[in-house]
């Protein structure tokens, strides 16, 4: 991964997650507060369970006030959670989170890790998370983590004594972490790792207590002080221009798929840490007490401070150049450490900012953004000096030993080098996400050991620049990338990858046979190289039918794609599996789908999943055709109806009215629609009289917390927090002969096997009588709850409430969701 210096926040950071892979161009401040960072030796490490749990207050504040190397690790990458910015879910989800991490870790200077473990969804208890995660391999990961960063300090997010109460991921990140802090010094405790990067035992350990807590007066005053460290993390920095709180904010926004934007906050700001573990400091605001963060830590280090700790004193804003000498000899007593961990830290450091203090461009561009395994492409290579300090050009390299340019080159003063060379790549597997390479276990995925705790991908190809400033050579390292110009953007950088020679696609991902009548399945070929054809086949589950058994294709140009319609036949009975599209190129085969994921806010990415639809026969009837959708926080409800025959019209909010939504059979409300979309608070009173007048209404769940308007329902309705996590648990039917359960559908028990993820969320907890509860269920050891499906007779109409998963059901074909999902928008036709 990069090094903490190059990830330091820009100015730039605005616009820095839309050329994600922009070399940095830093001003002369951000040059200076790199070379703070570079005079400070310790480090911290938070601790916590998915994107978007870390304190980016906190994380800033280590990094930008203390200067102390930090980093978050992060239990899992979120893939149990939903996304606000697009449809993707699960693993895709998941890819979008990392990279929503690594850009707050870009903005507010912190490093990113990751263990194996899965969102695998909401868990009440952390006994249920770490029997999912395999707690034995996390554990082993959190060791790992700590053993290679080596952190003086490390902060949990949450408290590890508070098992049952909260999240079971959040209290079993901080049960890992205190279980981890006892293990990493001993090497007979997980050989491997203690043997590939020795052992370690951090300072200290704490947990970062809420604000809410302390920021109550009556609390504070009665709360035991005596192991509270209590922190300031309101600093201004002026050469940056900005607070911590700001920074923070700014970080915290870019978890955008999750919809935390956040405001930036100015003046002082407070931080609790509880002490848990090791050696308490006297002094209650040095988290580094009795811990050497000079360079009088490492054996050597008096003669490196005592070069580069002036330079802080006497730098030079005008002409950061001045340094170079100094930075050099520096950087040549580093290089004689007999210490590894800091030896190699700061020599990262030390090169960077030899490269930025001399103004050194080094760039390595592809002409195409992608290649096959063994593809041939052009590279550009570029490189200026911009000081007046002597640099020459040794040589290019690849990192396995081969030649590039072997030609000396004086890189003069602002005088540009650029030349096009031919490369080949030794590269046999294909890009993508490391961690879904191979198919892992319901908590966690596989990967292989040396990428174990990256959060990406390394890059597909690179170079090293071998570089002489006098006497001294640096061996530069950059990854080829890939760019173009666009009329809007101007320079836009994308990965350089390795790609399948062809992918495959089938549009739909669930194909619903509410019928016995079969269905032409598209599926779409796409060609990875020019010149290109074959045979497609497409597999499918015992009892299916698929015509013709193979098709043949031919495609010239890469890029471009082809689309073979297959006739699929469903069984006469209830039946699901997967059709799965397998190309065959002579003696080899292809069964992957390049899946684009594109956003603003995230670098550009290209993921290889399996190449494949899941097909479901379904008895299923329904009344009713014409279906309005109001959309919440995003789902794939309104695509899923559309699969079983319904005409689904989105309706924008602020265009509801009573003339434009009464020809509906019924109104779908989107999940979190009314915490997140303001003009219901308006416009509610028109849909309630639209099922006065003889509609159905069906709102999905919303969380009980900023709701938009307090007339949620017709009658009195209170959400709460009740929800049930096992997507297995026992369901009771509590009004078999309500119409809603058996028209035009009779649901029975087995309508509610195979659900995933969980049953519901946010479930109602009081309701005015007019409500009839539908259905009861349990989490184990939970009280029953009835508020996960409320249907109320309103005039001519029903109003439904539900806090049922229909959002995760539907697209993931469960064939009993979409039967009562049915009957709900059949109510009153």
């Amino acid at each position: 991964m990069r090094n903490y210096v190059i990830k330091c926040f820009l100015f730039s950071i605005f616009t820095l997650t839309t050329f994600a892979q922009q070399p940095k161009k830093p001003t002369a401040s951000e040059i200076y507060h790199n070379l703070e960072s570079l005079n400070f030796l310790g480090s911290a490490l938070y601790i916590a369970a998915h994107p978007d749990d870390e304190n980016t207050r906190l994380i800033s504040w280590l990094a930008n006030d203390l200067k102390a190397r930090t980093a978050y690790l992060s239990i899992t990458r979120g893939d149990g959670g939903q996304n606000l910015v697009g449809p993707e879910i699960r693993e895709l989800l998941g890819v979008i989170r990392t990279q929503e991490l690594l850009a707050a870790r870009h903005t507010d200077g912190g490093e990113q890790f990751f263990t194996r473990a899965i969102d695998f969804g909401y868990s009440k208890h952390s006994d249920e998370t770490l029997e999912i995660w395999n707690k034995k391999e996390v554990l082993g990961d959190v060791v790992r983590a700590i053993r290679k960063f080596r952190p003086d300090v490390i902060i949990n997010r949450f408290d590890h004594r508070t098992p049952g109460s909260t999240h079971g991921h959040h209290t079993s990140s901080a049960m890992l972490s205190v279980e981890a802090f006892d293990l990493v010094n001993d090497p007979a405790k997980y050989p491997e790792t203690a043997k590939k990067y020795g052992v370690w035992q951090p300072k200290r350990l704490f947990f970062n207590n809420y604000w809410s807590f302390f920021n109550d007066p009556d609390r504070y005053a009665e709360a035991d002080m005596s192991n509270i460290v209590e922190l300031n993390t309101g600093t201004y920095y002026p050469s940056l221009g900005l607070s911590n709180g700001e920074i923070a904010s700014l970080s915290r926004s870019m978890h955008k798929s999750q919809g935390f934007g956040s405001t930036g906050r100015r003046g002082d700001q407070k931080e609790w840490l509880e002490f848990l573990k090791g050696d308490f400091q006297k002094n209650k605001t040095d988290l580094f007490e009795g811990i050497d963060t000079s360079w009088s830590r490492v054996q050597g280090g008096e003669a490196i401070g005592a070069i580069l700790d002036p330079l802080e004193d006497n730098f030079n804003f005008q002409d950061p150049s001045a340094m170079l000498p100094h930075l050099l000899k520096a950087y040549s007593l580093v290089s004689m450490l007999k210490d590894p961990y800091w030896k190699e830290i700061k020599l990262k450091q030390l090169e960077q900012l030899i490269l930025d203090c001399g103004g050194i461009f080094l760039e390595a561009v592809a002409n195409t953004n992608a290649i096959n395994p063994k593809g041939e492409y052009q590279l550009t290579i570029e490189a200026i000096n911009r000081s007046d300090y002597p640099v020459s050009l040794r040589s290019i390299t690849t990192p396995d030993g081969r030649e590039i340019i072997n030609e000396l080159k004086d890189l003069k003063p602002n005088v540009n080098f650029s030349t096009v060379v031919p490369m080949t790549s030794q590269r046999m597997g294909t890009s993508a996400p490391y961690w879904l390479n191979e198919k892992g276990s319901l908590g966690m995925y596989k990967a292989p050991d040396e990428l174990i705790g990256l959060p990406d991908t390394p890059a597909a190809e690179q170079v090293i620049f071998n570089l002489n400033f006098g006497r001294t050579q640096l061996a530069v390292v950059r990854d080829v990338v890939y760019k173009y110009n666009d009329p809007v953007k101007g320079e836009v950088y994308q990965p350089f990858e390795i790609l399948p020679e062809v992918t495959t696609t089938i549009p739909e991902k669930v194909i619903i046979f509410p019928g016995r009548e079969s269905r032409e399945v598209p599926v779409t070929i796409v060609a990875g190289r020019d010149s290109i054809n074959g045979t497609v086949q497409l597999n499918h589950p015992e009892g299916w039918k698929v015509s013709p058994p193979q098709q043949l294709f031919e495609l010239d140009l890469k890029g471009s794609s082809q689309t073979v319609i297959f006739n699929v036949t469903p069984p006469e009975t209830q039946s699901e599996g997967y059709l799965k599209p397998l190309v065959s190129l002579g003696s080899r085969f292809y069964d992957k789908e390049l899946v684009t994921i594109d956003y603003e806010h995230i670098p550009f990415q290209r993921v290889l999943m399996p190449s494949e639809a899941k097909v479901v026969r379904i008895d299923i009837e329904k009344k009713g055709e014409q279906i309005g959708y109001i959309n919440g926080a995003g789902d794939a409800i309104p695509e899923s109806l559309s699969y079983i025959g319904y005409e689904v019209t989105s309706i924008d909010p602020a265009d509801i009215s009573s003339e434009k939504i009464k020809d509906f059979d019924a109104i779908v409300v989107g999940i979190r629609a009314y915490n997140t979309v303001p003009e219901l608070a308006f416009k509610q009173d028109i849909l309630l009289d639209y099922v006065k007048n003889g509609g159905v209404m069906l709102v999905q769940y919303n969380t009980n917390r900023r709701l938009v308007t307090d007339k949620l329902a017709p009658y009195a309705l209170e959400l709460s927090r009740d929800r049930v996590t096992d997507e297995n648990s026992r369901v009771t039917i509590l009004e078999p002969n309500h119409p809603a359960l058996t028209s035009p559908n009779k649901i029975t028990q087995s309508d509610f096997n195979g659900w995933v993820q969980e049953r519901g969320l946010y479930f109602p907890n009081e309701w005015d009588e007019h409500f009839i509860p539908l259905l009861a269920m349990n989490d184990a050891s939970d009280p029953e709850t009835k508020g996960s499906l409320l249907v109320a007779a309103y005039g001519d109409g029903y109003y439904v409430y539900t806090g049922l998963s229909f959002f995760r059901e539907l697209p993931a074909g469960v064939s009993g969701a979409y039967r009562l999902f049915a009957n709900l928008l059949s109510l009153g036709n």
